[in-house]
């Protein structure tokens, strides 16, 4: 297995060196945000994109926006010692801060790591019992503070799952822990809304984007339209689902909360074109 390649400070560090504050706020409060990319033939995929949201995302936190130059050169420098294939991960912090809540004036802590991953072309999912805030002050942000998906996906792989599906309050079907939800049903790959409080995940952005333009029938659901107990649809056979992310890309789900299910037909056709256009555009 390669070993993970980290950059921080302007340098290389290794897994094992001291390289950040014990007080930085990303420690201290979760007070940051990054981004995951998967990595093919050396080169991180929609990196552009990446950065945009990672922008989103600092600005929704109220954190400066993060230095895209530093980050590019911190990209270039993991990508030339790192792996070939697998994940990059980009975290922005606040820096150092207080032993409390409130901020410091000082420079942002930038870390960029590459490792090993596996992209799988299947995924096997659980229905977790807790939900989603649609109107949290970090809904739809990617940040740092990760525990409650940390608690959730635990708790799949405890059932015997590799990710936990979750709804929202208002029991709208929402996101994963690290992925967006589309479901296949009466010949529609649908998704939910942003308004659900899920992450805009790029892969379900590019799915959709590359998905009309290839005539696939592949859309956002409109307010309401599904509810969580469309899952009860799949694990029945009548409906279907699949999972996109950055590592998982777009993953039919063929076991549900135990019940092993079938990949649906439009699930399989939009891996199968996600596959081929991510192949052929590295920074979509």
């Amino acid at each position: 297995m390669t070993q993970t390649v980290i950059w921080t400070g302007g340098r290389l560090v290794s897994p094992g060196e001291s390289a950040i504050s014990a007080l930085d706020h990303g420690i201290t409060v979760g007070d940051g945000v990054f981004e995951t990319c998967a990595v093919f033939d050396g080169q991180a995929f929609a990196l552009t994109r990446h950065l945009r949201r990672l922008a989103r995302s600092a600005a929704g936190l109220g954190i400066a926006e993060p230095d895209e130059e530093q980050i590019r050169d911190g990209v270039a420098a993991v990508l030339a010692a790192g792996p070939a294939a697998g994940r990059l991960r980009i975290t922005v912090t606040d820096g150092v801060g207080p032993l409390a809540s409130g901020r410091s004036d000082g420079p942002q802590t930038v870390v960029v790591a590459a490792g090993p991953a596996t992209i799988r072309a299947e995924g096997r999912a659980v229905r977790s019992p807790w939900t989603r805030n649609e109107r949290s002050a970090v809904a739809g942000l990617k940040t740092t503070s990760y525990a409650e998906n940390v608690v959730a996906l635990a708790d799949a792989v405890d059932k015997g799952g590799d990710e936990a599906v979750l709804a929202n309050t208002r029991g709208e079907l929402c996101e994963g822990t690290g992925s967006n939800v589309f479901v296949e049903r009466d010949g529609e790959l649908v998704t939910p809304p942003l308004s659900v409080g899920c992450l805009a995940g790029i892969t379900r952005e590019l799915l959709l984007e590359w998905g009309t333009a290839a005539g696939l029938p592949v859309r956002e659901a409109q307010a309401g339209e599904l509810m969580f107990d469309v899952l009860d649809d799949v694990a029945a056979g009548r409906s279907h689902m699949l999972l996109t992310g950055s590592v998982r890309n777009v993953q039919p789900t063929t076991w549900l909360d135990g019940v092993d299910l079938l990949a649906g037909e439009l699930s399989r056709t939009a891996r199968d074109m996600f596959e081929k256009m991510r192949r052929e555009l590295i920074d979509p």
